[in-house]
């Protein structure tokens, strides 16, 4: 089989599993409830929620940027902005082929040495886009670690119950970390030892080390303090898209909702920023599960956490989900479709 048809089956395969997350996710759904609770919500919140989606996007591009500029200083704000759009919109409909084609606007736009040749070549560009995904995993991991640390009274039977399950207690979990850690150790100076003794292993710690050098080169760029800014300024970002979505279904009108719906909606007003982090990482880690535009994974995954934690019954928490993940998918759209138009018909040469 070649590679174009793997692909093609791979992608089919994904389209098949976010179409069983949907549908799993959505069949106990009651339907009347689920459309009153979207009519009465508070729409401005979501809005809002948008605007701060497209405000991390934004400052995404600007953190991009600063690995860009050793390769090509030419490379703008708008251009990295445009990439990371377009990019959003491909992966909506093919996970991962977002990240070759804001590579590819990104090459496209960039200037020329003397010779005439691109500063940006796409094997540089891919290169910080692979950086920038390994930051995304890197502060994904701090976040579950502030998580964990500081509101474990709160949320750790969650971790504990879904990820962990058999542990007791907290001691238990950490335990688990330090052999995660200790046997991520003992790989990497397996791989070490074994890097010249076959082409595969050479090609694994090849991988691996280039990984650590991006990661390092992070550190030394110039102003690179600025670099961290920006990634707690997009997390913030993401904090506040979810308890956005949060206080849109805080305080609507339970007339006309059944009254398990109504008693779940009392349980969502009881909620606060501290719950509205945890349901941003839950939502952050259905991102592992590469379907098409995270459909069907984040519907189960955030649901399932307002369920597991909070007792909201899951089809109440599908609510939840489809404002978070709809609205974000129409900013994705608004926003990549405006940066394709811009960059095909009205960005000058």
């Amino acid at each position: 089989m070649d590679k174009k048809s793997k692909r093609i089956l791979q992608y089919i395969l994904w389209i098949g599993v976010a179409t069983a997350l949907l549908y799993f996710s959505f069949r106990s759904v009651n339907w009347k409830d689920f459309a009153t609770a979207l009519r009465s919500c508070h729409w401005e919140y979501v809005v809002l929620s948008m605007v701060f989606g497209g405000i991390a996007l934004w400052f995404r591009a600007l953190r991009w940027r600063m690995q860009l500029l050793p390769i090509d200083p030419s490379t703008s704000r708008v251009t990295c902005f445009d990439a990371y759009n377009v990019c959003m919109v491909v992966n909506l409909v093919v996970p991962r082929a977002g990240e070759l084609a804001r590579g590819a606007l990104v090459t496209k736009n960039s200037g020329r040495d003397g010779e005439g040749r691109r500063l940006a070549t796409l094997d540089k560009v891919i290169g910080t886009v692979l950086v920038d995904r390994v930051w995304d995993a890197v502060t994904l991991v701090l976040v579950m670690v502030l998580v964990l640390s500081v509101m474990w009274s709160r949320f750790g039977s969650y971790f504990r119950e879904t990820f962990f399950p058999g542990l007791a207690d907290k001691a238990g979990l950490w335990w688990v970390v330090v052999l995660l850690v200790l046997a991520g150790g003992g790989f990497l100076f397996l791989c070490w030892k074994l890097r010249n003794r076959g082409r595969i292993w050479g090609k694994v710690w090849g991988w691996i080390r280039g990984l650590g050098d991006g990661i390092a080169s992070c550190l030394h760029m110039r102003h690179g303090w600025l670099f961290v800014v920006y990634t707690v300024v997009i997390w913030c970002m993401y904090w506040l898209m979810s308890a956005s979505i949060l206080w849109s279904l805080q305080g609507i009108d339970t007339t006309g909702l059944s009254p398990d719906f109504a008693a779940a909606v009392d349980k969502l007003n009881a909620m606060g920023m501290s719950d509205a982090l945890f349901l941003m990482f839950a939502g952050a880690l259905s991102s592992v599960v590469p379907v098409p535009g995270g459909f069907g994974a984040f519907h189960t995954v955030v649901a399932g956490a307002l369920s597991s934690l909070y007792g909201v019954p899951f089809g109440v928490g599908i609510v939840f989900a489809t404002l978070s993940h709809e609205s974000q998918v129409l900013t994705d759209i608004i926003l990549g479709g405006a940066s394709y138009v811009y960059e095909s018909f009205f960005r000058r040469p």
